[in-house]
């Protein structure tokens, strides 16, 4: 296959500089900052005490399972009838509005907070599987690791931009006369404007799908089945496949928990200024577009598994310095670690999964696979994250035990690797 052409690529990539205000502006700076300020440390939710730092990462557990039970058969349906873009556009504008109506959210709305927050975490989850589907679609093999990276970029530069304008309105607060929180109030419903407004690009420029299933004899929901299984059969007989999934499903319970707590856990156990910590997060995003590219360029020299093997090793180091820092300093200095490493990771993760799957047409299908293997990562993550953090109120804790799914996670990339290569020894003809 070609890959398309470059409008179609940067319409792809724009996906990702829309919903990428999300992961940093409301799961990474603003809004768990604005949580923790705006909640006690004890909170009472549905009828249940929590601390309030573990109530933000059980809604956000929550909203991953949620749309890990429901997206295997919603992108089969997709796929059998040809509208994945109509799904990509449902949760966008589901993400995006909840997005805007945490605008809303104070002390006395607990309830329309921690529900936005929830239904904005599905929103944008639900939809990277449809979005990432097209990757194989427009990218041929040889160009994955370069597109992925290109998106990941897009994404980084684009919630950049919106993270100072929120930055911006937070400084002139004062001068324009504002109550301190109503910068963060603003920044919460650009975050849905931005989002639902920049999408429009990718909506128009992606090409439409078509169905896999010519002739429907049944319903959506009986033909999704149908399209589950016929999927799941196929990866039964991919060992590297297989063996990738499971290395991806373990490390990601330790990335994805990292990148959405380390606000809370600079803020609540380091004590940082908040305005310091929006600043880092900033400096973190730009690092990681340096990363996203800096992996793209290493797989294509040693492979995309060797490659995965060392950064998974890098982030075993960032866990256990994670639990032993103490000051400031060495916050920041870490944070700029995560950032090489975490743009290179998900580009990475994500490229490569779409150069193992096999050569169809069932695209959303098979990366529904990789999407639930990433949301059941991250509830088991967040979960554990909050349920040690409950249990001890030590969250450094939490940090030290991520590095348990790490290691399993390098010994799974590693079986890959080694299957790998005798798969290629089996087929390289012997010279004599």
């Amino acid at each position: 296959m070609q890959t398309a052409s470059k409008k179609v690529i940067n319409g792809w990539a724009m996906y990702d500089w829309a919903n990428s205000v999300y992961n940093l502006v409301i799961t990474t700076t603003f809004f768990p900052i604005y949580f923790l300020a705006v909640t006690d440390e004890h909170v009472s939710f549905l009828g249940m005490k929590f601390v309030n730092s573990a109530l933000y990462n059980y809604t956000m557990a929550a909203a991953f399972l949620l749309v890990a039970i429901a997206s295997p058969i919603l992108s089969s349906i997709a796929d059998t009838r040809g509208n994945k873009k109509n799904f990509l556009r449902f949760f966008t504008t589901l993400g995006a509005l909840s997005c805007s109506a945490l605008y809303f959210f104070n002390k006395d709305h607990l309830i329309l907070g921690v529900v936005s927050f929830m239904l904005a975490t599905m929103g944008y989850c639900g939809g990277l599987v449809f979005y990432n589907s097209y990757l194989p679609e427009i990218a041929a093999p040889e160009d994955r690791d370069r597109v992925s990276a290109r998106g990941f970029s897009m994404g980084y530069i684009g919630s950049v931009i919106l993270q100072l304008i929120g930055f911006g309105l937070v400084l002139a607060a004062k001068p324009l006369g504002m109550d301190e929180s109503k910068p963060v109030q603003i920044t919460f419903l650009l975050v849905g404007l931005w989002w639902l407004g920049f999408a429009q690009i990718t909506f128009a420029r992606l090409p439409a799908s078509i169905g896999t299933v010519a002739k429907h004899t049944g319903s959506a929901m009986t033909e999704g089945f149908s399209e589950l299984r016929k999927v799941y059969a196929q990866v039964k007989q991919m060992p590297v496949l297989k063996r990738f999934l499971r290395g991806f499903f373990f490390y990601s319970m330790g990335v994805q928990t990292v990148m959405m707590a380390a606000t809370i856990f600079g803020s609540k156990v380091l004590h940082l200024e908040a305005t310091m910590l929006i600043v880092t997060v900033v400096i973190i995003q730009i690092v990681a577009i340096a990363g996203a590219w800096s992996m793209a360029r290493l797989s294509g020299i040693f492979g995309n598994l060797p490659v995965l093997i060392g950064v998974v090793i890098l982030w075993i180091g960032i866990c256990i310095a994670g639990y032993k820092m103490q000051t400031a300093m060495h916050f920041y200095l870490l944070a700029t670690a995560v950032g090489l490493v975490m743009g290179g990771i998900q580009s990475l993760s994500r490229s490569t999964y779409a150069k193992l799957m096999p050569e169809t047409k069932d695209t959303a299908s098979f990366f529904s696979y990789y999407d639930v293997t990433e949301k059941l990562s991250i509830v088991i993550g967040m979960f554990s994250f909050a349920y040690i953090d409950d249990l001890t109120e030590d969250m450094r804790n939490s940090v030290l035990a991520l590095v348990v799914f790490f290691v399993i996670g390098l010994v799974w990339i590693i079986s890959a690797l080694r299957k790998q290569k005798e798969i290629d020894a089996a087929l390289t003809p012997i010279t004599k």
